[in-house]
C-alpha cells in the first residue's frame, strides 16, 4: 500500500507540537469528522491517505492498525485509536484547548446523542462497503436505501434539535454535534441527493457549516 503522506497545515498556528498521524480517506464522512475536529482545535497532524476504492484498507500495514479495515485511524505516539467516535473523545480528553463538548450536562448529553445518531444509526447504514455488499449480494440499487436511512435519521435529528439550535446545533458555540452533522449533511446532499427542504433546522445549520473556514479546509476538495 502506497500511502499518501502529507503534513496537514490545518491548525499550524497551534501553540504546541503533536505527533499525530491520521489514516483517512478523503471522501469518508467518518474521516472528515476527525479532520474537522482537528482543524477546529488547531491540532497539526500528518495525513495518511488510505484509498478505499483501491482496497488499500486491506493491506497488511493497515490491518495491523485496524483489523476491521475501516478508516479513520489515529496514531498518537504509542496510542492507536480507530473509530471516529472514540478518536473524537480521545482528542477531547487529551487536547483540552478549544473544547468541543460543553460543560453543561444537558447540552453535553445532547451533543453526545446527536453524534451517536449520526455515528451509529445513519452513516454505518450507507457506508461504501455496505452499499457495495448490498448491490453484490442482492442486486439491489443502493441509492434509495441510503436516502431512506438518511431521511429517517434526519427526521429524528430535526425533532431533537429544533428547540436547541441557534447559530449551531446546540446553541451559539460549535460543538461535537456540529462536527458529526456537517460532513453527514454534505454527503446526504452531494452524494445521495437528499431533499433537505424537509429539514429546515438542519438546512440552516448546513449553510452555516459551509461558510466555516475549518469546514472548508477539512473538506475532500
Amino acid at each position: 500500500m502506497e500511502l499518501d503522506n502529507r503534513k496537514s497545515d490545518q491548525g499550524s498556528n497551534a501553540p504546541f507540537s503533536s505527533n499525530l498521524q491520521l489514516y483517512s480517506y478523503c471522501h469518508s464522512s467518518c474521516s472528515w469528522r476527525i479532520r474537522f475536529a482537528l482543524c477546529l482545535k488547531g491540532i497539526p497532524y500528518e495525513y495518511k491517505e488510505v484509498d478505499l476504492v483501491k482496497g488499500e484498507q486491506y493491506s497488511p500495514e493497515f490491518e495491523r492498525l485496524n483489523p476491521l479495515h475501516y478508516v479513520p485511524v489515529l496514531v498518537d505516539d504509542n496510542v492507536v485509536v480507530s473509530d471516529s467516535y472514540a478518536i473524537f473523545l480521545h482528542l477531547e480528553e487529551k487536547y483540552t484547548q478549544k473544547p468541543l463538548l460543553p460543560v453543561d450536562p444537558q447540552l453535553r448529553a445532547l451533543n453526545l446523542q446527536v453524534a451517536s445518531i449520526v455515528h451509529s444509526s445513519i452513516q454505518p447504514l450507507h457506508m461504501l462497503a455496505v452499499l457495495k455488499d448490498m448491490e453484490k449480494m442482492f442486486g439491489a440499487e443502493s441509492k434509495p436505501w441510503a436516502q431512506f436511512t438518511i431521511n429517517k435519521g434526519f427526521s429524528a435529528l430535526e425533532k431533537l434539535l429544533k428547540d436547541f439550535a441557534a447559530t449551531y446545533a446546540t446553541g451559539e458555540r460549535i460543538y461535537m454535534a456540529d462536527v458529526f452533522l456537517a460532513p453527514q449533511i454534505e454527503q446526504a446532499v452531494q452524494r445521495f441527493g437528499v431533499d433537505m427542504s424537509k429539514f429546515p433546522t438542519l438546512s440552516r445549520l448546513y449553510e452555516t457549516y459551509k461558510a466555516l473556514p475549518e469546514f472548508q479546509a477539512s473538506s475532500p476538495q
